[in-house]
């Protein structure tokens, strides 16, 4: 399991100092980035390559609110990589309690928008090499 840490920064809250539903979203993306780059996958040669990682799915459950300068953690796990497509599933927790879960599934494409495999690093998380 990969962990990404975040802080809730003002512009992340609406006026209730609450954070803001979408930015879920965005903290989730920052931490699989992160994932990445700490498999050793350097995106931007990738890209370079041709190959590009989308968002193709995604469900969420928000289960408590977050605030405003608090310290969270999202935590990051594969649930299945296949050969173009990889399922994680994202916590976002403040402590032991879990504010926010999404399922995502990825896929791997070209820059045209053709299926392309997971690099081997990514499917090696699952045995499918």
């Amino acid at each position: 399991m990969h962990r990404y840490p975040v802080t809730v920064h003002y512009e992340d809250t609406d006026l209730g100092g609450i954070v803001y539903h979408a930015n879920y979203l965005k903290f989730i993306e920052r931490a699989r980035s992160d994932w990445v780059r700490a498999l050793g996958i350097d995106q931007v040669a990738l890209r370079r390559e041709g190959v590009i990682f989308a968002v193709h799915h995604i469900e969420a459950w928000f289960q408590a609110p977050a605030t405003l300068d608090e310290q969270l953690s999202v935590h990051t796990s594969v649930i299945e990589a296949g050969v173009a497509r990889l399922v994680l599933d994202q916590q976002v927790y403040r402590g032991e309690t879990c504010l926010f879960r999404a399922q995502v599934t990825l896929v791997s494409m070209t820059t045209e928008g053709k299926p392309r495999r997971l690099p081997k690093e990514v499917r090696a998380l699952s045995g499918n090499t």
